[in-house]
């Protein structure tokens, strides 16, 4: 018999022991299952992503207490055991891809090597060695050495993560190199600038969802079946990584995107994707979650682009060339020392002589008005710490406002001053990233989030402003940060990860059918139809009926994750990722 087994070995306090194991055999399967808490509490608040993330990290301690107090190995292969887990990560810290640290140890790598130095000691707890430890060590170093092979772009909206090796060219340097091959479009002398501009004016596309900010197309209808009249590409070509959407005037296209080293606003020509211009400012946020690059979309007004960053760089340029106007920091102007979690994500609001932003800034720098002519600070306001969304005007009961959704409820702001009018109450944990809608001028439609579900809140005037009266909230309309549509009595949008349908009069469900995972909407108006883009990049077409899910036409349009929200100006559809983007004909309606 081995000498290594049980058998031959008396127990006492200085011999080698089999190991309690059952402690492991329990935690290991739920380390692996906190992964799937998103998916498992459908309902859950929008923190549950904390579960997913941070859970199997919380387990994962409990482990190495059982290790060190209620294993059964002798003391000095205890603390062997947990110097080994302290070593192998550090030096996977120290060799790993950048994109690999951060919150990546304690999200991933730290799980990882204590599930497999766990593992090692159920499959080897019954050797009487030191050996049960080197086995159960070389299991957790091989663990990290697998972490110290990739790099990530962040998770997916299911929580799960995107990994490539490291060594890989990525999609960034592949969109660095054909931007530069390409060029820029030559000026051939006989450009009218005046007219540039005077186009530029009536931009059909100017800022972030739309004219009217609610991600809804008018003017042209399309055809409805795609089998027969399927859109038609019309150019593609790669892109820096960013989660901006487009501003559409004058044939061009402008986005935010992320070069290397560069933060790049740039400008594209909308008829065949040719770089014209491109503005650069030395930046590069990156967080493991969320990914890399810009978060927000640029504001066309004034003949000129307004952007911000995702470090907090506002920058004010032409339209024309990219020349630079001015530019002004957020984060200093706020009081902030760093960024939010995941970044500046606002899109500028370009209103009466001023840029309006959310900055997340303490006591009134919650919201910060730079002025359009130099940059300087106009005005600042209170609002929530914890917002994604970004500042929008409204018209609500014959007035206008800016309306912003953050972590507290809704703020109204008068537009000249910001000064505070109304803030209806409607504390959320966590973030906020979609926008609210004003329906039939009296009334708010407030996408929560996950775990919140959808609001509708009617407001009227009084002696004393504004009074406001919640409606209904629904919890079958849960967005993440997935913008809704409204059309005809019935409101569209993603319940969580699936494509869903609730009456406006209610907020109870008519239909939820469209697997489409957490991708964007938007609405063809005058078509009654429904352009869906999926978070894995598919296009797909869905008739806007509250009678049930009718989907009528699915394409491949971009490989990867895609959250970046879709464009129609005239009969083309605009369409981006992190990667690449894409231009499609659609077939107008006979």
């Amino acid at each position: 018999m081995n000498q290594d087994q049980a058998s031959p070995q008396p127990a006492g306090p200085t011999r080698w022991r089999p190991l309690r194991i059952w402690i492991p055999i329990v935690l290991v399967p739920l380390m692996g299952l906190m992964r799937f808490v998103p998916d498992l509490v459908p309902n859950g608040p929008s923190m549950i992503w904390m579960a997913s993330a941070f859970g199997p990290f919380l387990i994962g301690l409990l482990v190495v207490l059982w290790w060190v107090l209620a294993s059964g190995a002798r003391w000095f292969e205890r603390i062997l055991g947990v110097a080994g887990l302290v070593g192998a990560v550090g030096i996977e810290q120290m060799i790993c891809h950048p994109s690999m640290r951060g919150p990546l140890p304690i999200v991933l790598t730290i799980p990882m090597a204590i599930a497999a130095f766990a593992v090692g000691m159920i499959l080897f707890g019954r050797t009487l060695s030191i050996r049960r430890t080197a086995w159960a060590l070389g299991l957790a170093i091989l663990a990290t050495a697998c972490s110290a092979l990739v790099r990530t772009d962040g998770v997916w909206g299911d929580f799960s993560f995107g990994f490539d090796w490291r060594w890989k060219t990525t999609a960034e340097e592949l969109a660095a190199e054909e931007i530069r091959r390409a060029g820029t479009v030559a000026d051939d002398g006989a450009f009218d600038t005046q007219a540039f501009f005077a186009t530029l004016a009536s931009a059909p596309w100017p800022r972030f969802r739309g004219p009217r900010g609610d991600s809804s197309q008018t003017g042209m209808r399309f055809h409805d079946d795609w089998n027969a009249h399927p859109p038609r590409e019309v150019w593609r070509s790669r892109i820096g990584p960013a989660w901006s959407s487009f501003a559409v005037g004058a044939d061009r296209l402008f986005t935010q995107e992320q070069r290397l080293e560069d933060e790049v606003v740039s400008c594209y020509d909308a008829k065949t994707g040719r770089p014209i211009w491109s503005w650069a400012t030395p930046s590069r946020f990156f967080e493991s979650l969320g990914g890399l690059g810009p978060r927000g979309t640029p504001t066309l007004a004034d003949g000129s682009v307004y952007a911000l960053g995702a470090e907090g760089t506002l920058v004010r340029v032409s339209a024309l060339d990219g020349a630079l106007v001015w530019k002004t920091d957020v984060k200093a102007a706020a009081g902030r020392t760093e960024p939010p979690m995941w970044g500046f994500s606002s899109s500028p609001c370009v209103d009466g002589g001023v840029v309006v932003v959310h900055a997340g800034g303490k006591d009134d720098k919650g919201i910060v008005a730079f002025r359009v002519d130099d940059g300087q600070v106009a005005w600042t306001a209170p609002a929530g710490e914890m917002s994604y969304a970004s500042v929008q005007k409204i018209r609500l009961v014959d007035r206008d406002y800016l309306c912003l959704l953050s972590d507290s409820g809704v703020h109204l702001l008068e537009p000249a001053t910001g000064k505070p009018v109304y803030d209806y109450p409607f504390p959320r944990q966590g973030y906020r990233a979609c926008q609210a809608q004003v329906i039939d001028g009296n009334k708010l439609l407030i996408p929560a989030g996950m775990g919140t579900g959808t609001r509708l809140v009617e407001f009227s005037s009084s002696g004393n402003g504004l009074e406001a009266k919640e409606l209904w909230t629904s919890l079958d309309m849960k967005p993440d940060f997935n913008d809704i549509l409204v059309h005809d009595g019935a409101i569209y949008g993603f319940d969580n990860a699936i494509f869903a349908c609730i009456g406006l009069q209610d907020g109870k469900r008519k239909w939820k059918g469209g697997r489409y995972a957490k991708g964007q909407a938007l609405l063809l108006s005058d078509s009654g139809l429904i352009v869906v883009v999926s978070e894995k990049g598919e296009l797909v077409l869905v008739r806007a009926t509250p009678e049930k899910h009718e989907e009528l036409g699915k394409i491949e349009a971009l490989r990867d994750k895609t959250w970046n929200h879709p464009v129609v100006v005239g009969d083309r559809l605009y369409l981006r990722n992190a990667e690449e983007v894409v231009c499609y004909a659609l077939a107008p309606a006979g």
